[in-house]
């Protein structure tokens, strides 16, 4: 029976593996002892399973391990890490050279990598093979074999589960894609899709959240348009959505580690090619500029309510990139806060969604407890994050925080102003 490796034990590696644990043995590997310390104790920082779930997937048989001895036996390698962008929005591809290397020590003949994180066409076999073929000393689709499966996981998400949504697959050889392609068919309820080349599923999602990222630039610019012209966003949204086939999205902030880096993956590629994606790099500007433009509207706002701006005392509801999860990686409220601060605005942040020590070590900043507990209040309230706890609070709570209140994603009735 194969036995397979998941290589990187995040948002994404973990649900893959606990998943494949149900009829395969697996190995799940991370660089970081204290998350396996913290999976072996049944808890899940990321909070997509349950410390049931991990402890029935540890019954099955799955290990987890930062041992490099413990994927000797392994014969199906799972590549899920991270692939950021640099200051420069370039392309990092560090974490995914440094797992191929990890990989590439304990790599045998006839041994299969497969690569399920986010990359531009190409990055797999230009990239990640070489280093595979250099450490291992192996050659390519001859002694071991690669392919890709995009990741689709959509953090926080019940309902889209790992095995509820269907699985593109790609292989180096055509008998390598037919294998791939039955290895994660026998966990993926929803089906596979079997693309006719890995650089062919590379760019299927490169561009699933690069097209949802331009949608939502769109949406934004209307919705600076729709201000300056003193119209609600909102009501304009609903009127158009009663045609059968608009696509109905709402404006905000677009951060994230999926819709605001992937991207920035495409262009890199096409501008070394020679081609300026004028359209994709316009909607990210746009979508990068709405953190200031949100702090711009709440200064403006507090001065309308004769407030003085130096000192003034502003509540950020909402640090993560999206409602209802701890995910808090390229959160684009950080935008919104340190433009505040250079007005000399005094900024608590509450999100009962992240952990505090977690804002501390990756942003510097001190979450607040409850302040629908407090009675302290504030100069301006800005609403960014549209978790339920903040969805269940009455309108009424919110006016006794503060008579300015910021709604970023609509849920108070009647907000002082409106994105």
């Amino acid at each position: 029976m194969d036995k397979i490796a998941i290589i990187g034990l995040g948002y994404v590696g973990l649900p893959l593996a606990v998943e494949f644990a149900k009829k395969y043995p697996v190995v799940g590997f991370d660089i970081f002892q204290t998350r396996i310390d913290e999976l072996e104790n049944g808890h899940d920082r990321t909070l997509e399973l349950t410390t049931e779930e991990l402890r029935k997937a540890i019954e099955n048989g799955i290990h987890f391990s930062t041992n490099l001895e413990d994927l000797c036996s392994c014969n199906i390698f799972i590549v899920t890490v991270p692939t950021p962008i640099d200051a420069s929005n370039r392309p990092d591809l560090t974490p995914l050279i440094k797992a191929s290397e990890t990989v590439g020590k304990v790599l045998k003949k006839e041994d299969i990598v497969i690569y399920e994180s986010t990359v531009y066409p190409g990055v797999t076999e230009e990239v990640c093979v070489p280093v595979l073929e250099r450490v291992s000393r192996l050659v390519f689709n001859k002694d071991f074999f690669a392919g890709y499966s995009p990741e689709r996981i959509n953090p926080g998400d019940k309902t889209h589960t790992v095995t509820n949504i269907l699985k593109v697959t790609s292989g180096s050889t055509p008998k390598i894609a037919d294998k791939i392609d039955i290895l994660y068919r026998s966990i993926i309820v929803a089906g596979t899709h079997k693309a006719s080349s890995i650089k062919v599923a590379e760019a299927s999602k490169v561009i699933e959240n690069t097209q949802r990222d331009v949608n939502i630039g769109l949406i934004n610019e209307l919705a600076l348009i729709f201000n300056t012209m003193g119209i609600d966003t909102n009501e304009v949204l609903e009127a158009a959505a009663t045609k059968w086939n608009f696509i109905k999205l709402k404006p905000g902030l677009v951060g994230g580690h999926c819709i605001g880096v992937d991207p920035y993956y495409l262009t890199y590629k096409a501008e070394e090619l020679g081609y300026k994606p004028n359209l994709i790099l316009g909607a990210r500007q746009i979508n990068n500029s709405m953190g200031k433009y949100i702090a711009d509207k709440t200064i403006k706002l507090m001065i309308e309510h004769d407030t003085k701006i130096k000192d003034a005392n502003v509540l950020i509801l909402g640090l993560t990139f999206k409602e209802n999860c701890p995910d808090i990686r390229n959160t684009k409220v950080v935008d919104v806060i340190e433009e505040l601060k250079t007005f000399k605005c005094n900024v608590d942040i509450y999100d009962p969604w992240v952990d505090k020590a977690e804002a501390k070590l990756h942003y510097g900043y001190n979450l607040i407890d409850n302040p629908f507990e407090s009675d302290k209040t504030y100069d301006a309230v800005v609403v960014t994050v549209g978790h339920q706890a903040f969805v269940a609070q009455e309108e009424s709570t919110y006016k006794k925080l503060s008579s300015v209140l910021i709604d970023v994603k609509g849920i108070i009735k009647n907000p002082t102003w409106r994105l």
